[in-house]
């Protein structure tokens, strides 16, 4: 692969697992708790296995956590209302602090330095960032495999988003891959908090939403499509 290439992508996984530290076990301590950990409320199955895949494959950096979402949502600025589960939130103020400190800070300092570490060195920053999606939200089914997001004002991240589409369909046609679905790339999230820390011709952030009905452990089609993804990425960026 070429050296440049390498230099250009940062993957992270911001829901790659559903662990309570220890030091907060006790806020999560009922059945409902333990029910809501195991749920994609709880993490996003999949995106960390699709995460690993990526970056070994691409030979790119991975920034990545296995905390629980509950306990502080990595891709939500600190001012969201949902950044925290509902316990956490009536937890003290000194608690959110330590989380905030122990676990968000870290793990989002340590992507934006791999970021300004890849424009320091004359390259553009290409930030993949993986998730899962469950496949029926509100008793609504969601209409697609693959969603790729980003910022439609960005006209860089919109054409390689279209780029990195048809590179999938060009492999899978069966697929159903949409952008900005099954949510608007602009939202509140880590992509749009970096889109305000550097130029677009500096910095592109990519969101990868999968299907979690696609994802099923040890299974064949699950590491054909994560194949395909990574194949049709690097098609896009050696293209790009």
């Amino acid at each position: 692969m070429d050296k440049n290439l390498c230099g250009r992508l940062i993957v992270t996984c911001e829901h790659g697992g559903n662990s309570i530290p220890q030091a907060y076990r006790h806020l999560f301590q009922t059945d409902q708790d333990r029910r809501l950990l195991n749920s994609h409320r709880g993490f996003d199955p999949g995106a960390l296995v699709m995460a690993e895949s990526a970056a070994m494959q691409l030979a790119a950096p991975l920034v990545m956590s296995t905390t629980s979402r509950l306990l502080v949502d990595l891709n939500r600025s600190l001012h969201h209302l949902q950044i925290y589960a509902p316990a956490v939130r009536a937890a003290p103020a000194a608690v959110r602090r330590d989380i905030v400190e122990n676990y968000y800070l870290p793990f989002r300092n340590e992507a934006e330095s791999l970021i300004r570490e890849t424009i320091a060195g004359g390259l553009r920053a290409v930030h993949l960032s993986c998730h899962s999606f469950t496949p029926i939200l509100d008793g609504i089914e969601r209409n697609a495999d693959i969603g790729l997001l980003y910022h439609p004002a960005h006209h860089q991240e919109a054409d390689f988003c279209k780029r990195w589409q048809c590179g999938i369909k060009a492999l899978a046609p069966m697929l159903k891959v949409r952008r900005n679905y099954p949510y608007a790339g602009k939202n509140d999230g880590f992509t749009r908090y970096l889109r305000l820390c550097f130029a677009p011709c500096q910095y592109l952030g990519i969101e990868l939403e999968i299907n979690q009905r696609l994802v099923r452990e040890e299974d064949e089609d699950w590491s054909d499509l994560r194949s395909i993804l990574i194949e049709s990425l690097r098609m896009t960026l050696n293209s790009w």
